[in-house]
């Protein structure tokens, strides 16, 4: 078993008794506060981020992101390569829709990246690859399970080759969501297209195409939401789980990486400092810097939906009394 030394909020016998019955007792709707103060739960969030080093834990994932990244992309080139040259002409098209959100220095590396390992396919880079991404993934997403594990305040109990394999299972699922969120981009781009061409009315071809990149921006963002769901539901060892769709957290989460994404790219547009105080490795920096904030967007979430359900169960032990009413699940948050 693994023994990860969590550092925990709720130090207090008491204070820790409500996370357990988080992790005993998810609510139906994360919507539903019962009771709770919006904005006691935003202020225990803000604390929960301090007391839970949640800005570290989002550097450590940032890393194993990084780590991660071109063992998969050495593999999947590899195989693509081998089985039909034009197939990683596809999946190159499918990259380019990255660039939406990831910076343009860090967007050129990766593709570069890709086109050279997908023109020198050979059996041994798929072995060496495959084996590598296997690896770095399933190291990525412990990251990610240790983080959520905090989040909620529990320490991890699942056997090592348990986490590891729901690990290596969780990525090769966000693998394929994410390959299927690009192929709907660029479905949708040459499905509207297409209509341009085969319309001959101009105003018929406009309205159609219009309702298709709806349709895929819908899809899209459902996609997505999906991915985010996916962690939120398999990262953390919670005795009983629970499958939310739409969550605040997600939304939140969701939000502030497409925001701090896109301000990512303004600021290096008009401040490009990486490049002057990194070199050539300027590139690496920014993308560093890229899964950092996605990672902490993450776990911002599920440090929201955490402690609305901690919130939500603390007035429910209370009014049962369980547990005294000075008793909160954030120590250093006075309840008002």
């Amino acid at each position: 078993m693994r023994t990860t030394d969590h550092t925990l909020t709720a130090t207090d016998p008491l204070a820790q008794r409500i996370w357990d019955q988080v992790a005993q007792s998810p609510l139906r709707s994360l919507w539903d506060f019962e009771g709770a103060s919006a904005k006691l739960v935003w202020k225990r969030t803000f604390q929960a981020m301090l007391s839970d080093n949640l800005l570290s834990r989002a550097a450590e994932m940032g890393y194993y992101f990084l780590f991660a990244l071109f063992p998969t992309l050495v593999c999947a080139s590899a195989i693509l390569g081998l089985a039909a040259r034009q197939a990683s002409h596809i999946y190159d098209s499918l990259l380019h829709y990255l660039a939406l959100v990831v910076p343009g220095a860090a967007y050129t590396m990766v593709i570069t990246t890709f086109n050279q390992t997908a023109a020198a396919a050979t059996g041994g880079k798929i072995t060496l690859g495959l084996v590598a991404a296997v690896w770095s993934a399933s190291v990525g997403f412990a990251a990610i399970q240790d983080g959520m594990n905090t989040v909620y305040k529990v320490t991890e109990s699942r056997p090592y080759w348990k986490a590891r394999g729901a690990a290596i299972l969780v990525t090769m699922l966000l693998s394929v969501l994410v390959t299927v969120n690009l192929a709907v981009l660029l479905g949708g781009d040459l499905m509207a297209r297409l209509a341009y061409v085969r319309i001959w009315h101009h105003g018929l071809a406009t309205g159609t195409a219009v309702a298709i990149h709806l349709v895929q921006w819908t899809v899209a963002s459902g996609m997505l939401l999906l991915q985010f769901s996916t962690i939120y539901y398999f990262a953390p060892d919670l005795k009983v789980k629970r499958w939310h769709w739409m969550t605040p957290g997600a939304a939140i989460g969701i939000s502030g990486w497409v925001i701090s994404s896109l301000g990512l790219r303004v600021y290096l547009h008009f401040f490009d400092s990486f490049t002057i105080t990194y070199g050539s490795l300027g590139a690496v920096i920014v993308l560093l810097t890229w899964f950092y904030l996605t990672g902490l967007m993450l776990l911002l979430g599920a440090e929201i939906n955490s402690e609305i359900q901690a919130a939500a169960m603390e007035k429910r032990l209370k009014v049962a009394g369980v547990i005294p009413e000075e008793v909160v699940a954030e120590p250093r948050i006075v309840a008002r």
